[in-house]
């Protein structure tokens, strides 16, 4: 197991295209849902807990070994909102590039040309995850951490927050990514008997509303 390739894809500066991405954050701020510090912090934590979820479990499950065509199919499903479904794609896309030139392997080759146009991103990070020599509660760290260190960033830009203070929001939800991350984990291994109904499908629908409004603002700092 190579450890320490985590550090790569967990990072901020991977080129995984998350920097032009808000997480939901954007139109959160512009709806006064996040205004300072404790509401990003509720906003992330709410985020944790679903999206953050079904994102890790995901990718936990492609980091074991499953199919990712039929998990890209679960990730549709549990994707009801058009525009986010495009978002995890064009994030897979871009992590596509990013984690084929960083470690190539015959799964990620074989992924990109059954989904040209990108598969989800979480099953994209999944099989980037194995492809890299990590197991799959790396892959859920990876994706949790990804869930709420995107709209933490994005905050400090649109709200001018101290970056302290928005990595302190950060280390509070530390303990609640260990547990996120776990529970992911335990559902994935469950895959081979149950099935992608083993995986969990937590739904967050003033994510997916106010996604689907953000997409058609003209003005707008972020993607998503």
């Amino acid at each position: 197991m190579n450890r320490a390739a985590l550090l790569i894809l967990a990072d901020g500066r991977f080129p995984a295209g998350g920097h032009a991405h808000s997480g939901g954050a954007e139109p959160a701020v512009a709806v006064g849902r996040i205004t300072d510090v404790g509401t990003l912090e509720e906003f992330c934590r709410g985020r944790l807990h679903t999206a953050g979820l079904v994102a890790a479990a995901l990718a936990a499950a492609a980091a074991t070994g499953a199919d990712p065509l039929v998990l890209d199919q679960a990730a549709d499903a549990r994707t009801p909102v058009a525009a986010l479904r495009n978002t995890a794609r064009k994030l897979g896309r871009q992590m596509m590039r990013a984690a084929r030139a960083t470690w190539p392997s015959a799964e990620l080759d074989t992924l990109a040309a059954a989904r040209p146009r990108g598969a989800h991103q979480p099953v994209v990070l999944g099989v980037a995850a194995r492809s890299a020599g990590l197991d799959p509660l790396d892959a859920a760290y990876a994706a949790v951490y990804e869930t709420v260190s995107g709209p933490a960033t994005a905050t400090v830009r649109l709200l001018s927050l101290d970056p302290f203070d928005a990595t302190a929001v950060l280390a509070r939800l530390a303990p609640e990514l260990d547990r996120v991350a776990a529970a992911a984990t335990a559902a994935a291994q469950r895959v081979p008997e149950e099935g992608v109904d083993a995986l969990p499908a937590a739904s967050a629908p003033l994510l997916d509303i106010s996604a689907q409004q953000h997409a058609t603002r003209a003005a707008r700092l972020f993607a998503s």
